[in-house]
This record gives C-alpha cells, sequence and structure tokens, in this order.
C-alpha cells in the first residue's frame, strides 16, 4: 500500500475537519479516534512523529511537499490533500509557510512507572500554562537530557500545537505523562529512589551549584506556573528547595530559562 493523494477542489470533504479552523481542545475530541489528535507541522515534526511510532490519519500538502509527505509515509495507507494555496488557507485560516501539516492520533500515554524505571532526571511541570513555555522546556530537555517530563492536570496539554511548534517535535520524542496530586506523587517518586528538587523562591533554599556538586544519583526537578511559582504542596513534597542565584535585584528567570539552566547545572 502507498498513500493516496487527493486534489482538493472544494471544502466539503468531511475529511477535511480535521483542518478546518478546529482548537486543540476539539482536536482532542475528534470523532473516531481513541485518544484524539494533535497537529504536526513541518516535514520535519512529522518525521519525528512517524519515528515515535504515531500513526497519521491524514496530510494536508502543498506544492512539492506532496513528495515529502509520500516519502516520510511509506507504505502507509494514508490520505494526503493538496490543492491551490488559496484554498488550503481557507480551509485553515493561515498560510502553510512550512508545506504540510498532518492530523496525528494521540498516543495513550504512559503510566508514571513505567516512564520512572531506568530514568535518572526527570522534570515535573506543576500549572506551566502557556504552552510556548512548555514546548521550549521539552525542546531543553530533549536538547541538554532529561529521561522524562511528567506534567500536572492543570498543565498546558504538551500536544498543544504551539508546544510542538515551538519544541521543534521534540514533545514527540521525550516520554511523558501526567501525574496527580502531590501525595501520590510523591509516593511514587520516593519508590523509585528519586530526590525531588523543587526550583523556588524560599529562605532555606540551596543554591544550584551547591545542589548539583552532591546531587543524587535520581532527581526530579519540579517547576512551577509562570509568575505564582510553586504551590505550597509541590513545596513540601521536596526534598531539597533549589533556587539559581541572581544580580541586579532579579528575583527569578521565565520557567523555560529556569529549567535549561537547571538541566544543565545537573547534566
Amino acid at each position: 500500500m502507498t498513500p493516496r493523494v487527493i486534489e482538493i477542489t472544494s471544502l466539503d470533504d468531511p475529511r477535511l475537519a480535521d483542518y478546518a479552523h478546529l482548537t486543540d481542545v476539539a482536536l482532542k475530541k475528534a470523532r473516531g479516534t481513541e485518544h484524539g489528535l494533535y497537529i504536526a507541522e513541518s516535514l520535519l515534526v512529522l518525521q519525528r512523529a512517524l519515528a515515535a511510532g504515531h500513526e497519521p490519519r491524514s496530510v494536508l500538502a502543498l506544492g512539492a511537499s506532496v513528495d515529502d509527505a509520500i516519502a516520510a509515509l511509506g507504505d502507509r495507507d494514508i490520505p494526503v490533500f493538496s490543492g491551490p494555496g488559496e484554498l488550503l488557507e481557507e480551509l485553515t485560516g493561515y498560510v502553510l509557510h512550512r508545506g504540510l501539516i498532518a492530523a496525528m492520533h494521540r498516543p495513550a500515554l504512559p503510566t508514571v512507572s513505567s516512564l520512572l524505571k531506568g530514568a535518572t532526571r526527570v522534570v515535573i511541570l506543576e500549572n506551566v500554562a502557556d504552552p510556548t513555555n512548555v514546548g521550549a522546556i521539552f525542546r531543553s530537555v530533549g536538547a541538554i537530557g532529561a529521561d522524562a517530563v511528567l506534567v500536572t492536570p492543570r498543565c498546558s496539554d504538551p500536544f498543544y500545537r504551539r508546544s510542538i511548534r515551538v519544541s521543534m517535535g521534540t514533545v514527540l520524542q521525550v516520554p511523558w505523562t501526567r501525574v496527580g496530586d502531590w501525595a501520590s506523587t510523591r509516593a511514587l517518586l520516593s519508590a523509585s529512589g528519586f530526590h525531588i528538587a523543587a526550583l523556588a523562591l524560599a529562605p532555606d533554599a540551596v543554591a544550584l551549584r551547591e545542589f548539583a556538586a552532591r546531587a543524587p544519583e535520581r532527581v526530579a526537578l519540579v517547576l512551577g506556573a509562570e509568575g505564582e511559582g510553586l504551590t505550597a504542596e509541590a513545596v513540601a513534597a521536596a526534598d531539597t528547595v533549589v533556587r539559581i542565584p541572581m544580580a541586579h535585584g532579579i528575583d527569578s528567570l521565565n520557567v523555560a530559562a529556569t529549567a535549561a539552566v537547571a538541566m544543565y547545572a545537573l547534566a
């Protein structure tokens, strides 16, 4: 089997609904799927999604990108929709500068225990609401090095379009899943031998370099919401509270920058 190229002449085809101005929330609830859909923008992100074992429902490609899509899909019997740029822009609401986008099936999320097994560094995102920050953190995790990311229920969904775009597709490569309340999360981490290090401003916080110099083998870095920082529950669950010393009267960094600095110190 090979991909099927379907030329678009009108926007009435119901199979194009995945691309018709749908929000991330609507895609997550897409009909005919087990776990919903997400959108992969660009050939690079599609390739990374396929390499991670994610399955496409369809691809929307412009001009020469049709051949790129066919090559990436291999022997998958997947529709590749193509048509005039103006028509595709009307469908999606924007110009396909990256050549193609794909509607991908969301995979089932792994269990927390399976991600902790064999891991030595994990990052926990508590209530990080901005998908741009989530994507930037995932990119740093992929580049600098951590084994997995855990996100709390109120954290922005890493599969949201902007997170995937900002992460350059590393959201699709780095293992992640959601966790529950802090009592159960701490119990799982402790049972797996993790030392919980919360990045927060506190009187008893240890400087990052000092902590890194004697860091335990297994560390879970906890990062909090933009502006508000970590909740009292997160700080109470930590084994150590860690801070990054600042100059010029500045008290904190953007959460994505904080993640990168902390991971680099512990790499």
